[in-house]
């Protein structure tokens, strides 16, 4: 099997750790405490509840818990900033207090939220907008020197263009506004962004060709867990995409991925492990 070696990268963090990306792939467990996300909406949306599922994700083997606090489905209605504070704040101090051994990370595209969450435990920024909704997102990030995921969402981009092309151009803007607020590169991870804006040709021709987001040199994210990408294909329930989803995750891990955000913990780090001890030897399957 021939797969694409990953880049290594040395992500650093607030607390002087660094967070390795490259072979090792990186699993990062949803936790969504909102009522109306499209697959587990109102699961969690309980303390007690997000709680016991983030301590169960830890378990599994997540390396990083993303908590969100607004749902951004299809058709989803935006909740105020004081919603999703009250609904996220109260989990990111009880995540903190427990001594959860994975990181925490808040999915917020809100520059208020992103700055009450990192005070209030959370090590890295999730913005679903690429740093291009609030641009002040990245100055938060800055002042507390922690990294930022940014997303792939360009409500206004040109469909008559190849999609990757539009990609590189969109992440050009966010690399932009990241260096006008002091964030290094070291600090930025991409994520291609399936299922946003893009229709089901589309999603699957990313699949093909986010490898060419290798070229900007920072590490990648790829988010395909239960999406309706896998559902329109094959005619299911979110709850019933794992194997679509497992197909997604190893086929982006050989093209060179590095975190995985996923719904189910334990069976994508299972499958992690077998792809990385098929690209790279049995002695790496703690991938």
């Amino acid at each position: 099997m021939q797969g694409v070696l990953h880049q290594e990268y040395s992500v650093p963090l607030a607390t002087g750790e660094v967070l390795r990306l490259g072979r090792h792939a990186v699993v990062m467990g949803i936790l969504n405490v909102t009522p109306d996300s499209f697959s587990d909406g109102g699961d969690f949306a309980g303390l007690e509840a997000a709680v016991a599922h983030a301590h169960e994700m830890a378990a599994e083997g997540a390396d990083i818990i993303d908590v969100g606090g607004e749902s951004t489905r299809p058709g989803h209605d935006e909740v105020s900033v004081q919603d999703e504070l009250d609904r996220v704040i109260p989990v990111m101090e009880a995540l903190s207090a427990s001594s959860l051994a994975p990181l925490i990370s808040i999915d917020t595209y809100k520059a208020l939220v992103a700055d009450q969450a990192v005070q209030s435990g959370a090590a890295i920024i999730n913005d679903v907008y690429g740093l291009q909704r609030e641009p002040e997102i990245a100055d938060v990030a800055a002042l507390h020197n922690v990294p930022i995921i940014a997303m792939h969402w360009d409500k206004d981009r040109d469909p008559a263009r190849p999609l990757i092309d539009e990609m590189l151009r969109y992440f050009d803007r966010t690399i932009e506004i990241a260096g006008k607020a002091g964030i290094g590169k070291d600090r930025l991870i991409l994520d291609p962004g399936f299922g946003f804006g893009k229709n089901l040709q589309e999603n699957y021709k990313l699949m093909q060709v986010f490898g060419r987001l290798h070229d900007l040199g920072l590490p990648i994210l790829i988010g395909t867990s239960r999406k309706s990408m896998i559902g329109k294909l094959l005619g299911n329930e979110p709850k019933e995409r794992l194997a679509g989803t497992l197909a997604t995750t190893t086929l982006a891990y050989a093209g060179g991925a590095h975190i995985f955000r996923v719904h189910d913990v334990k069976a994508n780090r299972d499958a992690l492990r077998v792809a990385a001890a098929s690209l790279y030897g049995p002695a790496h399957t703690e991938a």
